[in-house]
């Protein structure tokens, strides 16, 4: 079977899923392909994983100081450049289109007639489950972004609904917890972010920001430019995480037993929903702004337990390469069956 991953760019959670199921479908027969679009080709890193990959310039989103800002979101997109990407994509050789949340294969492969099964944690927002501060076009936005033929949605938990566990993709290496904190708020200005962790002087950051270029410590902070190696490295050993609102750095977190304490990007209903499930969930902390408070009170709360997930990116792939995807019930039972919460997790 010959298979083209659509996967969007814009942040580095999709990527990371991309990247477990790349390693995955390694172990079979089929052969993936990658596209890869919403951020300029020069500014990817760490793409070993994914071969000779494609870029198209897709939709994506601009942010400021860590809000949405819609104008430039708006001027920054392409709507004729986007229709003869959709137009121009040749999918003639591939068998099956997966697609995490990129407009350009999705569409792509509708104009086209091609099977299409959809893998990303905006499918589970199509289900009931927790949302907080979504628009009617918002969700207009989600249900139409990327079309897909099936539909397979990833949460941190299953809410009743046919939703999957998350793909965790965490390198093998030794788990340990020493005395800094793991940053990565890659939507805030870097010298906001500052700011308020030199307030902490007893405390040690690393903090991965993308206007970081070489890296270099300040009083009690060690800025890096991004790297996912050496992200991993840090992330493994770290007494904590401090993030935006995304879904797959939580969810790596969670999987190691690292505190979370999120704040969500203002205007984005995806990372509101996504903080205020964790918090509900009992497994995260939540600020709305970078908040000094917050943060020394969160620094005082003890070290979490993990979540044990299965591994969610082998059964996708076994499941699609049986090509039953009508059946997704029995794969999201199973999964979930394999889950194992803290004790203090507030769930059913």
């Amino acid at each position: 079977m010959k298979i083209l991953y659509g996967v969007q760019g814009t942040g580095n959670g999709h990527i990371a899923r991309a990247r477990a199921m790349s390693e995955a479908f390694k172990h079979t027969d089929a052969k993936v392909d990658f596209l890869f679009s919403g951020r300029e080709a020069q500014k990817f890193f760490s793409m070993e994983s994914f071969g000779n990959y494609q870029v198209r310039r897709g939709l994506t989103f601009v942010f400021e100081q860590g809000r949405v800002n819609y104008l430039q979101t708006a001027l920054n997109n392409s709507p004729m450049q986007l229709m003869n990407e959709i137009r121009t994509l040749d999918l003639s050789g591939y068998d099956l289109i997966l697609n995490d949340f990129e407009p350009v294969s999705a569409w792509a492969a509708k104009r086209q007639k091609k099977d299409v099964i959809g893998i990303s944690h905006q499918n589970a927002f199509r289900y009931p489950v927790p949302l907080k501060g979504a628009s009617w076009l918002d969700k207009q936005i989600m249900q139409r972004f990327a079309p897909a033929n099936y539909n397979l949605g990833l949460h941190w938990y299953h809410f009743d609904q046919p939703i999957l566990p998350p793909i965790v993709h965490t390198t093998a290496q030794d788990m340990l917890n020493q005395d800094f904190i793991l940053v990565y708020l890659p939507f805030e200005d870097v010298d906001q972010v500052c700011e308020l962790l030199f307030r902490f002087v007893n405390k040690s950051f690393i903090c991965y920001h993308p206007q970081v270029i070489e890296p270099e410590t300040v009083e009690n902070v060690e800025l890096r430019p991004l790297c996912h190696s050496s992200f991993q490295y840090h992330l493994h050993r770290c007494d904590g995480v401090i993030a935006n609102g995304g879904f797959e750095l939580p969810s790596e977190a969670l999987s190691l037993g690292k505190k979370l304490l999120l704040k969500p990007l203002i205007g984005q209903f995806e990372q509101q929903s996504n903080v205020a499930t964790l918090e509900t969930l009992g497994l995260a902390s939540a600020m709305d702004f970078l908040d000094v408070s917050a943060v020394s009170k969160w620094l005082d709360e003890k070290q979490a337990e993990r979540v044990i997930y299965p591994n969610v990116a082998k059964a996708i792939v076994e499941w699609v390469l049986q090509g039953n995807w009508a059946n997704q019930q029995a794969l999201c039972d199973g999964l979930w069956q394999q889950v194992d919460f803290p004790s203090y997790a507030s769930v059913n």
